[in-house]
């Protein structure tokens, strides 16, 4: 069984249900678990798959394991023909994907950019079925659209991670622009002291802030901030390799050093 739809179709959990029985990925102790927690109004705005997954049911297709949201994932973007993506926060270039449509049109459509060069961009979407918005992005990026499907979980995550942090970039680069070229970033953002930070101070804190959780997440053993002449990088160390993460302007990437060194007490030109 096939889902492509003439029309817009967002995913709906019987149809999903009859297909996984149909193809014996699913018992029928399993569906009508699955059909009466759909039935419950706290599930109501709950993405079919992530219910699914949530109950933990038994895969016949692969003894002794359960539908996973990955597997489920995996599964549908066969069903609907398009390419599956497991999406790998640290390939993706987060100043260029969310500059290309507003967090709330993501939202709204269930999408995410995950690459974008001067051929096409490439969209994962959680609704397969659902193409409209491909018209608008088309009109306003003069590119071809490259569709893959993702894990719903994921996309909602790192759709909101993605755009904070280029906000928070972008907040600090403005009022950087605000102050004197002169000014000692050092006496800008002194932080503690009883003082309530300003927005600038804001901005890097988040920034700050996201480095460490996002560090965390991907199991870095190392942070490494590295200042340049225009853009400053960040790379973390995972399994002894240094991958590329981000690239802050220059005032920026000082004022997230000097961030790092008052929370470390470090007394460092």
């Amino acid at each position: 069984m096939h889902f492509a739809p003439a029309h817009d179709h967002w995913l709906d959990l019987n149809d999903l249900v009859t297909a996984l029985l149909a193809q014996g990925r699913l018992h029928k102790g399993g569906a009508e678990q699955a059909l009466n927690a759909g039935r419950e109004p706290r599930h109501n705005a709950v993405h079919p798959l992530v219910l699914l997954a949530s109950l933990q049911l038994i895969d016949p297709g692969r003894p002794g394991k359960a539908l996973d949201l990955e597997t489920l994932t995996a599964w549908l973007a066969e069903q609907c023909q398009q390419p599956y993506m497991r999406i790998d926060p640290l390939k993706i270039d987060v100043v260029t994907v969310t500059g290309l449509m507003s967090l709330a049109f993501a939202q709204r459509h269930e999408i995410l950019a995950v690459a974008a060069d001067q051929q096409s961009i490439t969209i994962a979407s959680a609704q397969p079925g659902v193409s409209r918005w491909e018209a608008d992005l088309k009109q306003v990026l003069k590119r071809p659209i490259k569709r893959v499907v993702a894990n719903p979980l994921d996309i909602q995550r790192l759709n909101v991670e993605f755009f904070q942090l280029a906000r928070s970039v972008n907040g600090a680069t403005l009022n950087d622009h605000k102050t004197s070229k002169q000014a000692n970033l050092e006496q800008l953002l002194t932080l503690g002291g009883g003082q309530t930070p300003d927005a600038n101070d804001a901005h890097i804190v988040n920034i700050v802030d996201w480095l460490f959780q996002y560090a965390f997440e991907q199991r870095a053993s190392d942070i490494h901030i590295e200042p340049r002449s225009e853009q400053g990088g960040v790379r973390f160390r995972i399994d002894g390799v240094l991958h590329n993460v981000y690239q802050f302007p220059t005032q920026v990437t000082t004022a997230v050093v000097s961030r790092l060194k008052s929370l470390g007490r470090m007394n460092v030109a």
